[in-house]
């Protein structure tokens, strides 16, 4: 298979994730902090020569400009542009779930690829017909407000050394590692406990139901967490 060819809206949505202060790749800092481009290609998994030609397009079109660094920082319009679409991305992830039985792992994968063919029209009457869903089905608020203010409070399960902690939201950039979630039944509103970190092995131990076991710290970087 082809690899996908990343639209605008592709880099504006990883961008905005990037410079969202939670997440695998730690916060950066109040406000609009600029993105290291290496991290954008990363996150695409594209070359960042690829990601360079886009950024340059981006910026081009006023939708990001250059930081102090040289990364990539959303305008007003870029932010509003890329808000929009991620809105859109989770009710439409809604609708695939909810309404056609994609499972919430697939409907990540669908949503990408179908987000540009759905005006905001459409999105606003599918969001009246699923009654106005607050989250997607990976746990992210659908309104970026709620999603800014309750990222305080949040923390990768990989920077909790121990306690009790309740998963609120999914990492979604990695396929692989969204279905593991699944699988593993680690979904939001699960209750667990961080009962041992092995920083040598890079792994946490974890009960969850009263069952113990043992994952790694990319995936733990991946779970986002109410602490206590």
């Amino acid at each position: 298979m082809a690899p996908r060819t990343h639209s605008v809206h592709d880099y504006l949505e990883a961008i905005y994730f990037l410079a969202t202060p939670v997440g695998e790749y730690g916060p950066l800092v109040k406000g609009e902090a600029p993105v290291p481009a290496a991290r954008v290609a990363e996150m695409l998994q594209v070359t960042p020569p690829t990601a360079s030609e886009m950024l340059k397009r981006l910026e081009a079109d006023g939708l990001v400009e250059r930081g102090p660094r040289k990364g990539p920082v959303l305008t007003k319009r870029g932010r509003e542009e890329a808000e929009r679409i991620v809105r859109n991305h989770r009710i439409i992830e809604r609708f695939l779930t909810d309404f056609m039985g994609y499972t919430p792992a697939e409907s990540h994968v669908h949503a990408d690829e179908m987000g540009d063919a759905f005006t905001d029209e459409m999105v606003e009457r599918l969001s009246v017909q699923l009654g106005h869903p607050d989250r997607c089905p990976h746990g992210w608020p659908v309104d970026t407000t709620q999603e800014k203010e309750e990222n305080a409070d949040l923390r990768p399960l990989s920077q909790v050394a121990s306690g009790p902690a309740r998963i609120v939201r999914l990492a979604e950039h990695d396929g692989d590692l969204l279905h593991w979630f699944y699988e593993q039944e680690l979904v939001p509103g699960t209750e667990l406990e961080v009962t041992r970190v092995d920083e040598a092995a890079g792994q946490l131990t974890l009960t969850v139901g009263g069952e113990e076991r043992v994952i790694g710290e990319r995936a733990a970087a991946g779970l986002y967490v109410l602490p206590g």
